[in-house]
């Protein structure tokens, strides 16, 4: 998309353009932009109070910014909360927990480049997440969840 110059336009979506779609395990998801060929998933999260994410590893970066609630990772002492920004380089391995007294839904932005491999109790890959299987599996559940195709930003 350029403009009337041929200057790269800048590309908006509202909140209510990109469902939340249930996760069925106490959390929400909004794919905000992808590119494949990047491996770049932009995702928002809403956590319930007492979620816990299955431990992974990234093969690539992450960034984070939590917009409200909190959490953190059971290996580490920080926590994040509103206004809190993290970075997560290649290779780090965590499990995300959001503690059970919150008293609101936690709402995280993750950009994510490569894959996240959720590790089984012994450490071996469980499965692969990447930008490929985010956006297939999104765009399903848009579907079975009643919404038209949302036009995510890369599709």
């Amino acid at each position: 998309m350029t403009t009337s110059d041929g200057i790269p336009a800048a590309i908006h979506r509202g909140e209510e353009e990109l469902p939340f779609i249930d996760l069925g395990d106490g959390s929400t998801l909004q794919l905000l932009q992808v590119d494949l060929d990047a491996g770049l998933w932009v995702i928002r999260n809403r956590f319930k109070p007492g979620m816990k994410v299955q431990k992974h590893r990234h093969t690539g970066p992450v960034f984070a910014f939590t917009q409200s609630g909190c959490w953190k990772y059971e290996e580490y002492p920080e926590i994040n909360r509103a206004g809190s920004y993290l970075y997560e380089p290649a290779g780090s391995v965590h499990t995300l927990i959001v503690p059970e007294g919150n008293t609101e839904d936690t709402d995280v932005w993750f950009s994510i480049t490569g894959a996240n491999l959720n590790l089984d109790a012994d450490g071996n890959v469980d499965m692969v997440i990447d930008a490929g299987t985010v956006l297939e599996f999104y765009l399903a559940m848009c579907e079975a969840e009643g919404y038209s195709r949302p036009n995510v930003i890369g599709i």
